[in-house]
């Protein structure tokens, strides 16, 4: 009668559509916290980047990080005015990160 899928989830009805949509929802429950595990791992590598000052590093993270969060919004997996967000306030400590090098070049000139 019990069908363990994981740990997380025990299918306790006995209804076969029920027990589809409790699978289903269990697979992209799974699904969607690896993704958003990934986007996270990436948004730390930007930062992580942007407070070593690197600036190669973090426009190349940023690169990568847009893309993915771009294609994540658009599935659905977050809100289309959140990825806007993130990737706003990102580009602009990467811009400003820029300015401060070069601030530092042309005054070591």
């Amino acid at each position: 009668m019990y069908k363990i899928i994981n740990c997380w989830s025990l299918i306790l009805v006995s209804i076969k559509s029920a027990k589809k949509r409790t699978i289903q929802s269990e697979k992209r429950r799974q699904y969607n916290a690896s993704n958003r595990s990934m986007m996270r791992t990436l948004l730390r590598k930007v930062h992580t980047a942007i407070a070593l000052k690197d600036n190669e590093a973090a426009q190349n993270a940023f690169y990568v990080m847009q893309k993915i969060i771009d294609r994540k919004a658009s599935n659905g997996l977050l809100h289309k005015n959140k990825a806007s967000r993130y990737k706003s306030i990102i580009n602009a400590k990467i811009n400003t990160l820029l300015q401060n090098s070069n601030n530092k070049n042309n005054n070591n000139n």
